[in-house]
């Protein structure tokens, strides 16, 4: 395996190698448990309609011949307001690098990517729901606790 790697931004046509990542990733996250048969043939599916479409961005971080890496963003749009420019928010989620690619850089950089085009389109805010494990590296790319936020389940 080398160290060398680039990120690009994800295309429709990378929807099976995401969705086989994401399998990967709710594996890893739940232990195994209980999944329904061919998950993967069915967020292949959605991942490639939304990124062709381009609802849904995403960047990957491909080394030896394969992504190893993904993180998505969400643009959603906000209500105009008649005082400040109508800018979007982002939901950044699925952030995964595959376990053989981690402590290389690979997820640092996918975040800065993220950052980079959010930073480019004006977004004032970006968001996420770490899981206790992230944190630390989104801390590390700059995200703190807000100030306030509220949310209903």
């Amino acid at each position: 395996m080398t160290t060398e790697f680039r990120v690009r931004r994800a295309q429709a046509t990378d929807a099976h190698q995401l969705a086989r990542l994401r399998w990967e990733f709710k594996q890893e996250e739940h232990g195994g448990g209980h999944a329904e048969a061919r998950p993967e043939a069915r967020a292949a599916a959605w991942i490639s309609e939304r990124l062709g479409s381009g609802r849904w961005l995403a960047w990957v971080a491909e080394c030896d011949a394969g992504i190893r890496g993904h993180v998505f963003l969400n643009l959603v749009e906000r209500v105009p307001e008649p005082y400040e420019e109508n800018t979007p928010i982002g939901y950044v989620t699925n952030f995964y690098v595959d376990v053989r690619y981690r402590n290389r850089g690979f997820g640092t950089a996918l975040l800065r990517a993220v950052r980079e085009h959010a930073g480019e389109r004006g977004v004032d805010v970006l968001f996420v729901w770490p899981s206790e494990r992230s944190v630390p590296i989104y801390r590390r790319a700059g995200f703190r606790p807000p100030g306030e936020m509220l949310e209903a389940r």
